[in-house]
């Protein structure tokens, strides 16, 4: 079973641990796979914001039983993190445990060393600090989380969700992390960075008629779909159609629709025997290299190489 183990401490931000407690630490059994095992460690009884006390049944000395270790936001950016949390972390990577930070938690990652000739995000309030504080860090202020193997850091609080779920696809799949996204009640991948409103394929309420077409859309990808077909499909001229969709999603049709042929091809990428060629042609896209290119954009990697890290995995 893989061990979870969050890290806890004063001013400890309830939002961002309740974020790794909902994702790892409810049992799933409707999922019919081993889920992970969570565990809270902290130095000591703890003062979160708002100022109820927590104590933890374990100490950092549960970093070492680790599989995956997560950093949620440190409570202040201008102090350094503490000597022994920062020897637990790096005993828990040489260990060969997987590390995480949600928001300012980059700061106790980057403290390690273990950050230094990284990529790496936190929120965009924190970038420039994280940079001048750590020069050896590439911090990117505008992406929701950076993937880099065995060290992963996210942007602010929210962003943690979406790291959360990578990491669940991650290890389990793109059918399990949908399921657990489903449960949840968020989109299973957002699209787009922290500085700007994030396009995220979350439809209108079910009766709009701007939610109809999507439904349509999502259940024949390899129709040539343009959006004139989706206006027609709700009954609306191409400009209030466009209008409204925005306003439904957050962003434009072609957009959203390039979204779901990129993520509806990643089951048969993890589980499909079928040519990169096919797999283009079953999810809706004109050609292998228009896959491809979205592919990259979207996810920063190709086809190809998901599907061999995937499967490594």
């Amino acid at each position: 079973m893989h061990t979870v183990t969050v890290l806890a401490y004063d001013g400890l931000s309830a939002f961002e641990l309740g974020i790794v407690t909902e994702v790892f630490g409810l049992p799933r059994p409707e999922l019919g796979i081993d889920w992970y095992r969570l565990t809270i460690c902290a130095p000591a009884a703890v003062r979160m914001v708002g100022g109820a006390t927590l104590t933890a049944d374990a100490d950092l000395s549960a970093m070492a039983d680790a599989d995956t270790v997560i950093v949620p936001g440190v409570p202040n950016v201008h102090t350094r993190v503490s000597p022994a949390v920062v020897e637990a972390l790096r005993s828990a990577h040489a260990r060969g445990a997987r590390l995480v930070s949600i928001c300012s938690g980059a700061f106790a990652l980057a403290e390690t060393g273990l950050l230094d000739g990284r990529r790496a995000a936190t929120h965009w309030r924190y970038a420039d600090l994280l940079a001048r504080r750590y020069p050896a860090v590439r911090v990117d202020a505008d992406v929701l989380y950076v993937d880099d193997g065995d060290v992963l850091t996210s942007a602010g609080s929210a962003a943690g969700i979406d790291l959360c779920l990578h990491l669940v696809r991650a290890d389990h799949g793109t059918a399990i992390a949908n399921a657990v996204a489903r449960r949840l009640v968020v989109p299973p991948h957002r699209e787009g960075g922290q500085a700007q409103f994030i396009e995220s394929p979350v439809p209108a309420p079910a009766d709009d008629a701007v939610s109809v077409s999507m439904a349509w859309a999502l259940a024949n990808l390899t129709e040539s779909i343009t959006v004139d077909l989706l206006a027609r499909r709700a009954h609306l001229s191409a400009r209030t159609y466009l209008r409204r969709f925005k306003q439904a999603s957050g962003t434009s049709p072609i957009r959203w629709l390039i979204t779901q042929r990129v993520q509806a091809s990643l089951p048969l990428l993890e589980t499909g025997e079928q040519s990169i060629e096919e797999i283009a042609a079953a999810v809706g896209f004109d050609s292998p290299v228009t896959y491809r290119h979205h592919f990259t954009r979207a996810l920063h990697t190709s086809p190809s190489a998901y599907r061999r890290a995937f499967r490594a995995r």
